[in-house]
């Protein structure tokens, strides 16, 4: 369940109405729900109530500060990708101790600052990272704690650019090069072996390809505790889909009965990486009709919004579902609804049977809260979207919409033009 919901024609936020919140706002806006964030993040946690663990939010999905806060004040800890995302989540207020830091590409003072910063552990993604960490650690005089992101070469049977886990993908280590990888880290001065770590990919909407990833990395477990290392954590990353369409995945209760069962012998305190599960329905976007443009083939509802502001329709051919804010159109029409961006790859749906907006409607586009504002741009020299939360009958803007003068920031003409 989300909390966007009509209330008669009016589509409501909890229990403000959008159009209200677009008076004062404008469009396009981002708007969240935080009970919908809570109530996400409670599932999973619940999920997994029976064994130890921590639920480390993947903000790359919506690494706005309010939602960071959302799930640090409910005991969440993050999965990071970045210096940058480092220094949200600290401006957060994370926990520490609740950070983890995955990603193929980490620069030297990405590692220096985690590491200064005292993270739980690295999610070492190649046999280089590896030598780098030690190095590092060993030149700031610290232990640098660090799992082994495996790549168990299981088909998440999801979309090819969000699939991470097979042979083929550029994360992790291979599954039979992890033995001998976690042997050498054993030797190294300055790490300290704490975990084992996989994701093999976003949106899954089967819990087996989880289950058959644990069994994979069970034999390894044992291989590395025969070797004498003492493993303390199992972070087994994100991935659970969410409903955009017609798709069923398994609830949280579902998924975390069937990783219990597997994992519940093993010792091990459990990490997760939810991402686009916790925030992804707590979104929409809200554009307004610009115009209608009615072809001999094709009919347009061309809007404010653009693909510099969400980026997935284009990007993966992505599903939103479409929805008036409010439902005062007589009938439906085939259309694409596009933006002004001048791209034939502008579009947010495609041959969708839409109702018939006119001009000056609002429109929302569901399910955006993971993966809209985090991927936008300033394409078109566009500025990117206000970001406004809901909780109960108020609203808050946790990000104002950028300025022209926002735009050129930090650019300059040299004096020799």
């Amino acid at each position: 369940m989300h909390h966007f919901q009509y209330k008669g024609n009016e589509l409501y936020a909890e229990d403000v109405a959008v159009r209200e919140i677009v008076e004062k706002v404008g469009t396009p806006l981002y708007l969240y729900s935080h009970a919908t964030l809570e109530r996400h993040y409670r599932a999973m946690d619940e999920a997994f109530a029976a064994v130890p663990h921590t639920i480390c939010y993947s903000m790359k999905a919506n690494s706005n500060l309010a939602v960071l806060k959302t799930f640090f004040g409910l005991g969440g800890g993050v999965d990071i990708v970045s210096g940058g995302e480092l220094y949200r989540a600290l401006a957060a207020g994370v926990e520490p101790c609740k950070v983890v830091y995955s990603g193929v590409g980490k620069k030297d003072d990405e590692i220096e600052y985690a590491l200064n910063t005292g993270i739980l552990m690295f999610n070492v993604e190649s046999e280089e990272e590896l030598d780098r960490i030690d190095m590092i650690a060993g030149r700031l005089g610290k232990k640098a704690g660090i799992a082994i992101r495996v790549n168990p070469d299981v088909d998440p049977e999801t979309h090819p650019y969000i699939t991470t886990g097979l042979k083929k993908a550029k994360f992790g280590i291979n599954i039979e090069r992890s033995l001998e990888q976690y042997r050498r880290a054993a030797r190294m001065a300055n790490l300290d072996v704490m975990g084992i770590d996989c994701h093999i990919g976003s949106q899954l909407t089967k819990v087996s390809p989880f289950v058959d990833t644990i069994k994979k990395l069970k034999r390894l477990i044992e291989g590395v505790r025969e070797s004498g290392i003492n493993l303390r954590y199992f972070d087994l990353g994100g991935g659970l889909g969410i409903t955009y369409s017609d798709e069923a995945p398994p609830l949280p209760a579902e998924y975390g009965a069937a990783i219990t069962a597997e994992t519940k012998d093993l010792g091990l305190h459990l990490l997760f990486e939810p991402g686009r599960n916790l925030v992804g329905n707590a979104g929409i976007m809200v554009a307004k009709c610009l115009y209608v443009k009615r072809g001999e083939e094709k009919n347009f509802v061309i809007v404010d919004a653009a693909m510099n502001d969400l980026a997935r329709p284009s990007l993966y051919g992505s599903y939103h579902g479409v929805q008036a804010v409010r439902k005062d159109q007589e009938g439906v029409t085939v259309a694409d609804i596009v933006g002004p961006i001048c791209e034939s790859g502008d579009f947010l749906a495609k041959d969708r049977e839409v109702p018939s907006f006119r001009q000056g409607d609002l429109v929302a586009f569901m399910s955006a809260g993971a993966y809209g504002f985090a991927m936008s741009s300033n394409y078109n020299s566009r500025p990117r979207a206000v970001e406004v939360m809901v909780k109960g009958d108020a609203f808050v803007v946790v990000r104002d919409r950028e300025t022209y003068g926002d735009l050129v920031r930090g650019e300059r003409i040299p004096d020799f033009l």
